[in-house]
């Protein structure tokens, strides 16, 4: 009963795995791998507590195959080795029945060179990678290996799943079970637990240790916010504190406060923080939220992320801190991030429209006599090297779906778009 409440109620089958329908559901890619036995090489990248290292434990539960497992945290290249020369004498045993699978957890924490290590096995058939990450594979892991991995997206528990796992704690687990344990509300559960399948059941564990024996646990708001206020230190980076602080670090550098925006920062690194989450933050921001106001914010962002992934921390904190001033004290705009979803909102209700002939490629003989690029005009035989044109499906017609904001950058480039495409009586349109 020492075991932590997540540990005690780990599924070992499909049938009692949560949330992922996408891909362990009647359909999903990883069902049917685990039940062919047949399993290929894959990265399982989503949130923490959604199930990545249960469902690998799963497969091994279930694949006939030897099964090995290594952590990014604690494993050099040495490991990496030692490992693949075991998958490589099963391989040639006589006693083996497939490839055996060697699982990584947090292989984003490897770097270029360990991941090198891995790439001959994979691509030679020694071994069957399984990758668990929170971080985006297409930053963390190199091309090469990615390419010989396919990558499954996994998803936050919603509220029904979360409902879910707190029903089979309360009827399964027999700690739980000796406190009569009852619950009256769920929304301050669920709020902290984030989509965290294991913050819930950490949660739920903290509210049994910080209960007498024997007395029975009400599960209510008050009870979950108190216990946790209590207890600041029960929840590490992964936890609420985490997203409520990067929010307000991003809603500081969007409303243009430095010092707000600086003091989140330092929380977040002397919380440890990993440096590299920081700077992708700051190079969304320098996108949706300061975009054309100011386009040289995403090269210092980029920059930034650049110089972060060099010489980590501790002096990472110096570019970081430069680049969040320079973003909060940045002229703001959202309007290519508002033209986008537009343009999206545009496309899903009118469909595939056809390319105008005159903007068509005409490679051929054949799309020539068709009309492919027949009557377009070279925007650079026209003064100002610009010429008005159809660019637009023909159903469309000119839909206007960029609104500048007022900054001084975008009101010069509407003004100017306003007189090309709005041009007086007397403006001409004649080549050069």
């Amino acid at each position: 009963m020492n075991a932590p409440l997540a540990e005690r109620l780990r599924p070992r089958s499909l049938e009692d795995y949560i949330g992922q329908e996408h891909l362990v559901g009647p359909d999903g890619v990883i069902r049917k791998m685990i039940e062919s036995g047949r399993v290929s090489s894959f990265i399982l990248w989503g949130p923490p507590g959604v199930g990545k290292t249960t469902l690998a434990k799963i497969i091994a539960n279930t694949v006939n195959v030897p099964y090995y497992t290594l952590s990014a945290v604690t494993s050099g290249v040495k490991d990496v080795r030692e490992v693949i020369d075991r998958c490589r004498r099963d391989v040639q045993s006589m006693f083996t029945q497939g490839r055996p699978i060697l699982f990584i957890d947090e292989i984003h924490r490897f770097n270029k060179g360990q991941q090198d290590s891995l790439l001959g096995a994979v691509e030679s058939g020694i071994v069957t990678l399984i990758g668990a990450t929170t971080e985006n594979p297409s930053f963390e892991v190199i091309r090469p290996l990615l390419s010989r991995a396919q990558v499954y997206t996994l998803r936050s528990l919603e509220e029904p799943q979360l409902q879910q796992l707190l029903d089979r704690a309360l009827e399964r687990d027999e700690v739980l079970k000796s406190h009569g344990a009852d619950v009256e509300e769920t929304s301050a559960l669920f709020r902290f637990a984030g989509g965290d399948a294991r913050k819930l059941l950490n949660i739920l564990d903290l509210l049994e240790q910080s209960t007498p024996q024997g007395e029975k646990i009400i599960i209510n708001d008050k009870l979950v916010i108190d216990r946790l206020q209590e207890n600041p230190a029960a929840y590490d980076k992964n936890g609420e504190m985490h997203y409520d602080i990067i929010s307000a670090f991003i809603k500081s550098v969007r409303g243009s406060d430095p010092d707000a925006a600086i003091y989140w920062l330092a929380r977040m690194i002397t919380g440890g923080e990993d440096a590299v989450f920081i700077a992708r933050r700051l190079m969304i921001l320098a996108s949706e939220d300061i975009g054309l106001a100011n386009p040289n914010a995403l090269l210092l962002a980029n920059a930034t992320f650049d110089a972060v992934h060099k010489i980590g921390f501790p002096e990472a904190r110096i570019p970081l801190a430069e680049c969040t001033i320079y973003l909060a004290l940045s002229p703001k705009s959202n309007s290519a991030y508002m033209a986008l979803d537009a343009a999206m909102e545009l496309v899903a209700k009118t469909g595939d429209q056809p390319v105008p002939l005159h903007l068509r490629n005409s490679p051929t003989s054949l799309m020539k006599e068709l009309g492919y690029g027949r009557d377009y005009k070279y925007a650079h035989d026209y003064p100002g090297n610009f010429v008005i044109q159809q660019y637009m499906p023909d159903a469309l017609g000119h839909k206007t779906l960029w609104q500048p904001c007022d900054n001084q950058a975008e009101m010069r480039s509407a003004a100017l778009q306003n007189s090309r495409w709005n041009p007086k009586p007397d403006d001409t349109n004649v080549p050069k």
